[in-house]
């Protein structure tokens, strides 16, 4: 909707996990890298974990996009407790038939496609996402099929994504082993004030604009609403940029995100850190105005707000 008047060749803060939208700042290359390194120094186990929203499922993408053609990648997504025989799912994951097997054959069909990718110098990768929802008995079940080994190499590697959660239940007693064999980890955290202006900025640029769309004030506004948090992040830009577009502003000003903010907050349906004294300290601030002959007026009868300029 917004698109055409603000000059984007697509949406900039689409809430699907588009790698090509994934901004690298020094958390996300740390995650990145450490990515890497579990890939190249044949990690049994690589953990990467981050709170809701972090953009660690933009990153798996990502990682996706630029795996070597002699990797065979396997992606479980949808995790549960009760997944009942968790070989089935390995299978499926590879592509490889799981229906109206024994749990006998399903191992023997997983161990022979693993040993015939080893001998087309071929490794095999399992990535887990949102593996804070198995439990404790699943991934003893991972550690066991890890097992598989040929010489010296580690012809299975596999990669744990999860919520924070997922850190406190590798730290139970009883997966001490596993927890023994995780070479790579990292936790990733929100974005930071400087590092929030410069996730919105990056994404404003690959969508098609060269120039900044949102001021200082409207990128620190963000974030102490958002607390860095990506998909609130690209929420918040999302409709600010159709507020602005409805009242044919040029800049994406604090003014702007405070509205959007209140609005939010009214319909309960987004957590944001907001509230009425914060709203109109940083109102208070003529930095945070689109210029110092503009004010925001709420019109009653429509229930909307507008940008309005004081007569001269």
């Amino acid at each position: 909707m917004y698109e055409p008047f603000y000059g984007f060749s697509e949406k900039p803060f689409s809430l699907l996990p588009d790698p090509d939208f994934l901004y690298m700042g020094d958390k996300h290359s740390s995650a990145y890298a450490m990515l890497q390194y579990g890939l190249t120094n044949q990690a049994g186990f690589t953990v990467i974990t981050g709170g809701i929203g972090c953009g660690k499922t933009t990153l798996l993408r990502h990682l996706l996009d630029e795996l070597d053609d002699d990797i065979s990648v396997g992606l479980i997504s949808n995790t549960q407790q009760n997944v009942g025989h968790l070989l089935q799912w390995v299978l499926m994951a590879f592509g490889l038939p799981y229906r109206g097997k024994s749990k006998v054959e399903l191992y023997e069909t997983f161990y022979d496609f693993l040993i015939e990718e080893y001998a087309r110098n071929r490794r095999t990768v399992l990535i887990i996402d949102e593996a804070q929802n198995l439990s404790a008995a699943l991934l003893e079940e991972f550690r066991m099929l890890s097992n598989i080994n040929a010489d010296k190499n580690q012809i299975i590697q596999m990669i744990l994504v999860g919520q924070p959660q997922l850190r406190d239940l590798l730290r139970r007693p009883e997966l001490e082993q596993f927890a023994q064999r995780i070479v790579a980890d990292y936790h990733l955290t929100a974005l930071n004030m400087a590092e929030t202006a410069e996730y919105i900025h990056t994404r404003t640029f690959k969508a098609g604009v060269e120039e900044p769309m949102f001021n200082k004030g409207a990128t620190d506004l963000i974030y102490r609403y958002t607390r860095g948090v990506p998909r609130l992040i690209n929420i918040m830009c999302d409709t600010a940029l159709v507020y602005g577009f409805a009242v044919e502003a040029e800049m994406i000003t604090a003014t702007i995100v405070q509205m959007v903010a209140k609005d939010k907050a009214e319909t309960g349906l987004l957590r944001l850190d907001y509230d009425h004294e914060k709203r109109d300290r940083a109102a208070a601030s003529a930095a945070d105005w689109p210029d110092d002959n503009t004010l925001v007026d709420f019109d009653p009868e429509q229930a909307r707000y507008s940008l309005k300029k004081l007569p001269e």
